[in-house]
């Protein structure tokens, strides 16, 4: 059989361009709670159309794409969702991350792609000028509020990585906590750690409210403001950073890594979690993709490889660093030691 790829065919780009047309019917099939109204057994048009309080010939046509891009089934005429669909976007299930949407779709992010071509060719976003990275920027809020869940299996593959001093009072700083999974994770691991988290201070109401249900609000506390300016406090056995070096270019984040180590006890270490890329810059796609992420929506931001986080850590002081995968996730974990 010829290779499919030596054949020209403009579908990848028809399929790319009208990549929004996807977006739009996740969007709809969340807002109108159409994975819930599935739910645990298969429905027919008119039935799941009654449940979403719709016409049936929208539900039907929004059902029919969704089976087609493989968020649903349909055996017999009736509709039935995905394990994936049932584990990760009906509402009834532990694991539900369907309100994402709201952050992933957020206007301050999407508007950073209308000109994409702009940025590129001036060198600066061509919306505002510091992007994602404006102090308080208002989609964080969101992002705390809707992200925590998809960050468990990460979250607990790390907490799983460092093991902390049973015999004694240990310290733990979240850096950028927004939800609070990360850190709330090694403080449910380790009893006698002390969970710290940094943030602005409308995203802390959130991470509070977690570590609240988690049962860990005795030994929680928080420093509001900067992560580059405010005082971090010190003698922290770990300090985690998750998802917030990559809106940043090497050298600051180079600088903010020796604030890091500077907060930590000697032997401590600091857990970064962030989308790490193969050395070729394309490979895994998911991790490699984000870049492009970084470059819509912050002014020097990228998706760095472990090489790149490796000479950084050493430029901060640091040793020992290695590379983690956390699957299922597509993130990996850098952690090096003081």
């Amino acid at each position: 059989m010829a290779d499919s790829n030596s054949i020209p065919s403009p579908q990848l780009f028809f399929e790319t361009v009208n990549a929004f047309q996807k977006t739009g019917a996740i969007k709809a099939a969340v807002e109108l709670g159409l994975f819930t109204a599935i739910g645990a057994s298969p429905v027919t048009t008119a039935e799941l159309a009654s449940r979403c309080n719709c016409p049936e010939r929208g539900i039907r046509i929004l059902s029919d794409f969704l089976t087609i891009q493989g968020f649903l089934t349909k055996t017999d005429g009736k509709y039935a969702l995905t394990p994936s669909s049932a584990a990760f976007l009906d509402r009834n299930s532990p694991a539900y991350f369907g309100d994402a949407v709201r952050f992933l779709l957020a206007p301050g992010l999407t508007e950073a792609f209308s000109d994409l071509a702009s940025t590129i060719r001036n060198g600066r976003l061509h919306t505002t000028e510091h992007g994602t990275t404006a102090p308080n920027f208002p989609a964080w809020i969101e992002f705390a509020r809707a992200m925590g869940p998809m960050m468990v299996p990460a979250a607990n593959g790390a907490a799983e990585l460092v093991s902390l001093d049973r015999e004694r009072d240990t310290r733990v700083l979240d850096i950028s906590a927004s939800h609070g999974v990360f850190g709330i994770a090694f403080a449910k691991r380790n009893p006698r750690a002390h969970l710290v988290a940094l943030d602005w201070e409308a995203v802390l109401a959130f991470t509070a409210e977690n570590a609240k249900a988690a049962g860990i609000a005795e030994r929680f506390s928080t420093i509001v403001g900067d992560a580059f300016t405010v005082d971090l406090g010190s003698d922290y056995d770990v300090i985690l950073v998750p998802n917030f070096l990559h809106h940043f270019n090497a050298a600051d984040c180079t600088r903010f890594l020796k604030r890091a180590k500077a907060a930590l006890r000697p032997g401590g270490r600091v857990v970064i979690v962030e989308f790490v890329p193969n050395e070729d810059r394309v490979t895994p796609p998911p991790a490699a993709s984000f870049s492009i992420v970084m470059l819509g929506t912050t002014p020097e931001g990228d998706a760095f490889t472990f090489s790149e986080y490796n000479r950084m850590l050493t430029d901060a002081g640091f040793r020992e660093a290695s590379l983690h995968p956390l699957p299922p996730s597509v993130q990996s974990a850098v952690i090096a030691t003081a």
